[in-house]
């Protein structure tokens, strides 16, 4: 009879031995799907946003577009595919004002105003095709650079870049283009900045710019 008692315990006990190791593999094995889930989360929230394609349109007689977008750069780094469609062909009748750069986007720089720090890809129309450049403020001084030709009814790819003292436009395939920057804090916000006409001479038609933001 105390032999039969002893195995019984001894089985229970082996049982119960069992049971506890079940559980804790169980357990361990919930636990790792859970750190895996998460780390799954924090990989995808790091990778860039995708976000819609935006159809920008300036009106006749105005320069702003619409819609109006109020939006902060995440990096420093600007990815954007655009694509412009006939509206973009106009004639002002004044080789002057012809050559006057519409803005395409790009950024504030560190809080700047836009005429005092800021970068941004423009373009016009011009010897017959849509030209593209880089077009800067560095503490108030202006330039502007040849980047490119970009087709119509095409999309085309556009990154800018805050690399040190200089600002990095890239169009597709092109060589990438350095502009000097004016404010290298790199303290504060970074404001996108969306289509605008001009210059000094209205858009003379409807204009439209379909733009897909990368990052």
């Amino acid at each position: 009879m105390t032999t039969d008692y002893n195995l019984l315990k001894i089985w229970t006990l082996n049982a119960e031995r069992v049971r506890h190791h079940r559980i804790i593999r169980y357990v361990l094995i919930i636990a790792n799907l859970i750190i895996w889930g998460m780390a799954l989360l924090l990989l995808q929230s790091c990778e860039p946003a995708v976000e819609p394609v935006r159809e920008f349109l300036v009106r006749k007689g105005e320069y702003y577009s619409v819609p109006r977008v109020s939006e902060t750069l995440q990096s420093q780094k600007l990815i954007f595919d655009a694509r412009f469609n006939e509206s973009a062909v106009y004639d002002l009748g004044d080789p002057a004002v012809q050559c006057n750069k519409n803005k395409l986007m790009g950024f504030c720089d560190c809080n700047s105003l836009v005429h005092e720090n800021s970068a941004r890809f423009a373009w016009q129309w011009n010897n017959n095709r849509l030209e593209i450049y880089g077009y800067c403020y560095a503490n108030g001084v202006r330039a502007e650079q040849f980047v490119g030709v970009a087709p119509l009814n095409e999309y085309s790819h556009y990154e800018l870049e805050i690399k040190g003292n200089s600002y990095v436009f890239t169009l597709n395939n092109e060589a990438p283009v350095s502009m000097k920057r004016g404010t290298t804090s790199g303290v504060g916000f970074y404001y996108k900045l969306w289509p605008y006409f001009g210059g000094d001479i209205a858009a003379p038609h409807d204009v439209t710019i379909d733009i897909k933001a990368i990052y």
